[in-house]
Formats: structure tokens, C-alpha cells, sequence
């Protein structure tokens, strides 16, 4: 069954996007639960309309994403935490630390679209995260764990 996406589905798509899933998936979890509607003749017709108005907006967000991007690029981040003397971290550092991080640098980043790359960090060392700025633009930050 086709269906239109009316946000952003991890794993999935993202909204406004024209799927195929299986039936059962559509009726009984996506439509109910307001995640998606049935892709008939008319609401494509109307889903072409809401896109075409909504292309330039779109374009604008992208072109500011990108230059956003490009500063932070070259942003290089340290976070301290509190060690033992083998290094190992007391507690682990997540997307928290790496998004106050970045406002003291002046990015004022939503800590849900970073995402590291490993899954707990415990020891100190140097690591990179993923900030996803726009559906299209993603950027590396290179960050360091020091002791303090």
C-alpha cells in the first residue's frame, strides 16, 4: 500500500515522502496513528501542491544548513570530565556535553541531531559526532574527552 508520510519516520522516511509498506502496517499503526494517510489520486494531488509551495522555502533552509555547515567544519571541540587514573570516565559523556559544547562556540544546535558515532564513550581519547543540520546535511565534528 502507498501512503504519504506526514513526518519523519526513523528507518522509514521522511515526511512528505510516498512510501510502499505492507498493508497492515498502514492501516492498523501509520494511518491511526496520524503518522501517515492513504496515497489516493486525490491526496497526491493535493501533496503535489503543499511541495510545490513549500520548494522555495525548502531551498532556503538548505542554503543556510550548508553554510552553517561549512563553519562548522572547522570547529574542533574539548570536553573535560572527571577521570580515574587509568582514564577510564566516571559516568559517560553524550549528545548533552557535545551540544552545550558547541553553544559556547556560538552553534546553537538541538542536542537530538547530534548523534555519536560510538555508542558510550568512558575513556578519554579523541572522538567524532554527526549533527544533522538539514534532511540532506550532515556534518562530522571532531571532539577530545580531556581529564580535568
Amino acid at each position: 500500500m502507498n501512503v504519504i508520510l506526514k513526518q519523519d519516520m526513523p528507518n522509514l522516511g521522511h515526511k512528505d515522502d510516498i512510501i510502499t509498506v505492507k498493508d497492515g502496517y498502514a492501516r492498523n499503526y501509520l494511518i491511526p496513528k496520524g503518522y501517515a494517510i492513504n496515497a489516493t489520486a486525490q491526496n497526491k494531488k493535493i501533496h503535489e501542491e503543499i511541495l510545490r509551495q513549500r520548494a522555495h522555502k525548502e531551498a532556503e533552509l538548505k542554503e543556510a544548513a550548508l553554510k552553517l555547515a561549512e563553519e562548522l567544519k572547522k570547529v574542533s571541540l574539548s570536553i573535560g570530565a572527571k577521570t580515574s587514573t587509568k582514564g577510564k570516565i566516571f559516568g559517560s559523556v553524550n549528545t548533552i556535553q557535545i551540544a552545550e559544547a558547541l553553544t559556547e562556540k556560538g552553534f546553537e544546535v538541538e542536542r537530538k541531531n547530534i548523534s555519536i558515532k560510538d555508542d558510550l564513550i568512558k575513556e578519554v581519547g579523541s572522538y567524532s559526532a554527526t549533527v544533522r543540520l538539514h534532511r540532506e546535511v550532515h556534518v562530522d565534528i571532531p571532539f577530545e574527552i580531556v581529564s580535568e
